[in-house]
């Protein structure tokens, strides 16, 4: 009854994931919670998405996760950011429904099959011989099983800060996992601490909303999964609102700068650089007279409202005077203080790009336990892991996704290669190859993947194939069909300010020219297609900026080689003769697995791939590897 192939550890948005890859694939499945009403708990902003977020979500979706599909059924508005600008640094957002979040996801764990809830506190590892054996809980249960996913989110060793008050806890009124911290610790992993935080929440009906920016949902809206056909039209959406602090507010906060946990020395751990809290601002852009907050709803049936932009530690007292010299919030009620939040991070170089730790196998880290900030990037990295144990267990080669291919394969990657050194977040601008690696095609480049493990079903698989089959036959009928001068064509070029035609030419040509987009000269052949706006859009980004894709192509497979050799699996750097002693401690420091991920390591360099590939070549057969411990772990 105790015995499982895998035990994932948490229920956030990376334990959720974790859980339902290896259940989906037919691994008996555990998940160990404190309670399983806290499933999916949306602990910070109630959003999904975001810039380069959304990116992540569309690929948790394509590989068949859940996030994207809780979205799209929980969403109270929906945008796409960076609309105006190339489809390649376009994301989707939504705000979600806080408690309709939390709700279905548990109810799509609780049913899941294969996968069993357990409510207990996880206080010690079992491991034996370097590998992991299962788990002990506080409530004297010894559960069983090759492989154990962490998943701990800010409850690794957390602790709240508010003023001076410092309280242990992974959420508010919910305690720590001290205990898993220090079996952590005796395994020989080193813990850091990161920081991160949350604003207070106010009462939107004491909210004069009055002389606001308002910010209402897109129209029509872009589903994040690609099995959510369409949003309801009659889905009740909320808008946000826009406010700014004032020079009052900066005053506040300056005169209490002390009382701060972050600037009173009471909090050592590094914070969010791409999140800050309010005291953050102060002292990093002195210079701003003025910071956005954004008031987003908590849901249908709460007046709450979450002012996006002013995290803060500061004591209660304070937080009220703060709120109230903002705008709109003169009378605004405080339903709960911000604060501040420590909690325990493992350095993710102590990992493999299947997120199995290096030191013991079968176990396996995933979300904010590895240094990362957000729900979608904690949910990308438990997908992978769930995904890599339950390969474990069946015995068959790891997962990995390439830099060229994915958002979540940047992340993971640089997380492993270079590590962090403060809570990292994805931006689209971390992605090199974004011109092909783009939210609108994540179904092209993963769904096969998602098929292929059986986290997606054949009929959503086969959608996928006839969408983008649509898509190419337009784009050879495009160039395969040509339109002479002299045709009513002339009148659509004059209105958008286009050369007329002076001999034939192709629609695809056509199309290339920046002014034209694919409604205004469709149907000219005589026929009219229903191709739907995302197969339209995608057809359209892929003649207009064709050149460019193909350049960038062509860089993804100059690199492309190194990326497929693979080193061996403890294999001492020492024997390759040339390498420097610096390199050489690196490289065994770090244990790359391909020689592409050597090549990302801080200080190797091109010459020392060089040598590495010349050894390779002349050595197939054996390599000289690392003496094994026998610490036992």
């Amino acid at each position: 009854m105790n015995s499982f192939d895998c035990i994932v550890i948490g229920a956030g948005h990376a334990g959720i994931e974790a859980a339902l890859a290896p259940a989906r694939m037919g691994l008996k499945t555990a998940m160990v919670t404190l309670s399983k009403e806290t499933i999916g708990q949306m602990s910070c902003n109630p959003a999904i998405g975001g810039v380069g977020k959304g990116q992540l979500v569309k690929e948790i979706d394509a590989l068949g996760g859940q996030m994207g599909l809780a979205a799209d059924c929980t969403g109270i508005q929906f945008r796409q950011l960076n609309a105006s600008k190339g489809q390649a640094v376009r994301s989707s957002r939504c705000q979600s429904d806080r408690k309709q979040y939390r709700l279905y996801m548990k109810q799509v764990v609780l049913s899941q099959p294969n996968l069993t809830v357990i409510e207990d506190k996880v206080s010690e590892l079992m491991v034996v011989g370097g590998a992991v054996r299962g788990l002990k809980t506080a409530g004297g249960l010894t559960l069983q099983s090759p492989t154990v996913i962490i998943t701990t989110g800010t409850f690794l060793d957390g602790r709240i800060h508010i003023g001076t008050q410092i309280t242990p806890g992974g959420r508010v009124g919910e305690v720590a996992s001290t205990r898993l911290a220090s079996s952590i610790r005796d395994l020989g992993f080193e813990v850091l601490m990161f920081k991160t935080g949350t604003p207070p929440r106010l009462d939107g009906r004491t909210i004069n909303f009055e002389g606001m920016e308002y910010q209402d949902s897109d129209n029509p809206i872009l589903p994040f999964s690609f099995r959510t056909p369409f949003i309801p039209k009659d889905r009740k959406l909320l808008p946000c609102h826009i406010t700014r602090t004032t020079e009052r507010t900066h005053e506040i906060i300056r005169a209490n700068f002390h009382l701060s946990p972050m600037y009173s020395g009471q909090i050592k751990a590094t914070g969010v650089r791409y999140c800050p809290s309010i005291e953050d601002k102060l002292k990093k852009f002195a210079e701003r007279s003025t910071h956005h907050v954004f008031l987003e709803p908590e849901g249908l049936d709460t007046s709450d409202y979450y002012p996006n932009g002013i995290s803060t530690g500061l004591p209660a007292h304070v937080q009220e005077e703060m709120v109230h010299s903002i705008p709109g919030l003169e009378r605004a009620v405080m339903v709960r203080p911000g604060y501040s939040i420590e909690h325990g991070v493992v350095p993710a170089t102590e990992l493999k790009p299947t997120l199995e730790t290096k030191k013991i196998k079968g176990l396996y880290l995933a979300g904010q336990i590895n240094g990362t900030t957000g729900y979608e990037e904690a949910g990308a990295q438990g997908l992978v892991a769930g995904i890599n144990a339950a390969l474990k267990v069946q015995n068959k080669e790891p997962f990995i996704l390439g830099r060229h291919e994915s958002y979540i394969g940047v992340l993971i990657d640089d997380l492993t290669t270079k590590g962090t050194e403060e809570p990292y977040r994805m931006f689209t601008s971390r992605v090199e190859y974004r011109l092909i690696v783009r939210e609108d095609n994540a179904d092209k480049r993963l769904a096969r993947y998602g098929f292929d493990l059986g986290l997606l079903s054949a009929n959503d698989y086969n959608k996928v194939v006839e969408k983008y089959a649509a898509i190419s036959d337009e784009i050879e009928h495009l160039r395969a069909t040509k339109i002479p001068p002299g045709t009513s064509l002339d009148q659509v070029l004059e209105n958008a300010a286009s050369a007329p035609l002076k001999q034939s030419i192709s629609l695809y040509d056509l199309l290339k020219r920046p002014e034209i987009n694919y409604n205004m000269i469709s149907g000219f052949d005589g026929t009219l297609k229903d191709l739907g706006p995302q197969v339209i859009a995608q057809v359209e980004y892929e003649i207009k900026y064709e050149g460019f894709i193909h350049r960038q192509q062509k860089d993804v497979e100059k690199f492309r080689h190194i990326e497929y050799i693979r080193i061996p699996e403890g294999f001492d750097f020492k024997g390759v003769p040339g390498l420097s002693k610096e390199i050489i401690e690196k490289l065994n420091r770090f244990n790359p697995i391909t020689l592409g991920q050597a090549n990302r390591i801080s200080g190797v360099t091109p010459s020392a791939i060089t040598l590495l590939m010349v050894y390779f070549k002349k050595h197939l057969m054996s390599f000289p590897r690392k003496r094994e411990s026998n610490s036992g772990r």
